[in-house]
């Protein structure tokens, strides 16, 4: 299988690519615009293997998308590129819709085109996989669980944007009749994820005996599911889901943001005695616009039609996370650095 991978050296995207790589029938092209969120050297293990393609551009870029579809005729696309930071998209939103929307129709366009060339065989076996959210679903408030049936009611312009380029993949099966679906999963953890997010931003904060400031009252609840776990799902959603489902993904692993917070400490403490005790540290600072109270998600079609479970136990799953940016300072710092230089030049993300 030859895949077209978008976004492939963000944090879920180049850990999916190094698992696609990992079966020896798949070659990849990876298409990023290595913008601050954006990092070639988690690419690193496979930026010589012949089965692999980076390729540096712009998904909104639709000449550059002919060429790699005309070029390298991928059977599937597997659609990470986005803009993802909540913060940001409340910032900036039009960036948001610019990345998300128009380039996500943009590269459907592109998929059209090349779809409508192949053999018939080709065209039934091909696949276009759309990586969103759970995010898109909005706020579950204290009971339930969100289903493939829930409806969308994004709360947060990064959700919205996501929310329309989902209905655009939609709204390209039923009209032009390419085979698509759509992934959303729950919050992903693990290594070389941006120091932007909760998990790692935390754990750097309290390695360095920070202030951890936390939204509000710190009982949001998240649902979370380790990238290992998240890309062995889309592996097996690329190669046995059924075009036109949408499929939840998730570890039913609810916790408060405080609860993730406290657990870091202890995790910490443990390594940075000198610290301890990092609890003392947590302040609780006023709280984002619009923050969604609750997500919780229901992965039971994916399990029962599909035969995927998640693998990783959540607590071994974070002290290994935590314990990854302890060992890999220099990661942090070149990540960091590269961001800079990049905002300063560009002015924008988009991946």
């Amino acid at each position: 299988m030859r895949l077209l991978v978008t976004g492939g050296a963000g944090f879920i995207g180049s850990n999916f690519v190094l698992h696609a790589l990992a079966r020896a029938e798949v070659s990849v092209v990876t298409l990023d615009t290595l913008t601050y969120a954006g990092h070639k050297p988690s690419l690193a293990p496979v930026l010589d293997d012949p089965r692999h393609t980076f390729v540096h551009g712009d998904v909104r870029d639709r000449a550059l998308l002919d060429g790699l579809f005309n070029t390298h005729r991928p059977d599937a696309v597997v659609h990470f590129a986005a803009e993802s930071h909540v913060d940001r998209s409340i910032d900036g939103p039009a960036v948001f819709a610019d990345t998300n929307v128009t380039g996500t129709v943009t590269l459907l366009s592109a998929a059209v085109s090349h779809w409508r060339t192949r053999s018939e065989t080709d065209k039934a076996r091909f696949r276009f996989l759309q990586i969103s959210t759970d995010e898109v679903y909005g706020d579950l408030g204290e009971d339930g669980v969100f289903t493939e049936q829930t409806p969308l009611a994004p709360s947060s312009p990064y959700a919205a944007s996501k929310a329309a380029a989902d209905h655009f993949v939609s709204a390209f099966r039923r009209t032009y009749g390419l085979p698509t679906m759509i992934s959303r999963s729950s919050n992903n953890y693990g290594p070389r994820q941006f120091p932007e997010k909760l998990i790692p931003l935390m754990t750097l904060r309290a390695l360095r005996g920070q202030p951890l400031p936390v939204y509000g009252d710190g009982q949001n609840v998240r649902d979370w599911i380790h990238v290992d776990d998240h890309c062995r799902a889309l592996l097996t959603i690329l190669s046995h889901g059924q075009p036109g489902l949408r499929y939840n993904v998730g570890a039913r692993c609810e916790r408060t943001n405080l609860d993730i917070v406290r657990r870091i400490c202890d995790v910490v403490d443990t390594l940075r005695p000198e610290h301890a005790p990092s609890h003392r540290n947590i302040a609780f600072v006023a709280d984002r616009p619009g923050h969604d109270r609750r997500y919780a998600i229901d992965p039971s079609q994916l399990e029962a039609a599909l035969g995927w479970a998640p693998q990783i136990d959540f607590d071994q799953g974070l002290a290994e996370t935590i314990s990854w940016y302890a060992d890999n300072t220099d990661w942090v710092t070149t990540v960091r650095l590269d961001a800079a230089q990049r905002r300063r030049g560009l002015g924008r993300s988009v991946t």
